[in-house]
């Protein structure tokens, strides 16, 4: 470019050109990606949460599991051996919010589900230097005095019904009776143990 001081000498042009730039190489990128059948379409076998385990994901949101927690195997030898099959966008098409995470300052939980038993995980929860003795995780006793009442459970499930989970009438007006009495323990246990149970994701890459 025969003038490209002119853009050099004034920083508020090149504040405004390095927006667009960065912006289209940004719609370039991302929008293909709502249009793609393996980004858009759920990985086979792939249901929604059953009422227990949707209460179950909120307590994990509740408790911030997922600051310290990914659910999110990169593609790289070392994380496909040591967490299974990795991350694909079809298995997280029910997801709302995304709790891929960007922190593991614990292991990625993305393949969690059914690795240990349901007294490990709850020997884990409620005291987690029960079982891993040099673990910096907080321990979380209270979970095991509540009880959730399912009260709201039919209105998140009409919500993400909303946003594209088939969730059916007969799930929503279930709902309550199926969470009312479960203690919150039960029901965080019940979303950990169904992550990444899918047997397509249980296959050796």
């Amino acid at each position: 470019m025969k003038n490209h001081d002119i853009v050099e000498k004034n920083i508020g042009l090149m504040s405004i050109l390095i927006v667009v730039a960065i912006s289209f190489g940004g719609l370039v990128q991302i929008v293909p990606q709502f249009f793609l059948k393996e980004t858009t379409e759920p990985i086979e076998g792939l249901m929604p949460l059953a009422a227990v385990e949707l209460e179950g994901r909120d307590l994990y949101i509740r408790e911030g599991c997922h600051v310290c927690h990914t659910q999110m195997v990169r593609p790289l030898r070392a994380e496909v051996e040591r967490y299974g099959h990795y991350s694909v966008a079809g298995e997280s098409v029910y997801e709302h919010p995304f709790l891929w995470g960007s922190k593991r300052t614990g292991p990625d939980l993305a393949r969690v589900g059914n690795r240990y038993s349901d007294a490990w995980q709850k020997a884990h929860l409620y005291n987690p230097r029960n079982v891993v003795p040099r673990s910096n995780m907080p321990a979380f006793p209270w979970l095991f005095d509540r009880t959730l009442d399912g009260i709201d459970t039919p209105k998140k499930m009409a919500a993400l019904r909303s946003v594209g989970v088939p969730y059916t009438d007969e799930d929503i007006a279930g709902a309550t009776n199926a969470v009312e009495g479960t203690l919150e323990i039960d029901a965080l246990v019940a979303y950990l143990q169904q992550l990444g149970t899918l047997p397509i994701l249980r296959q050796k890459r």
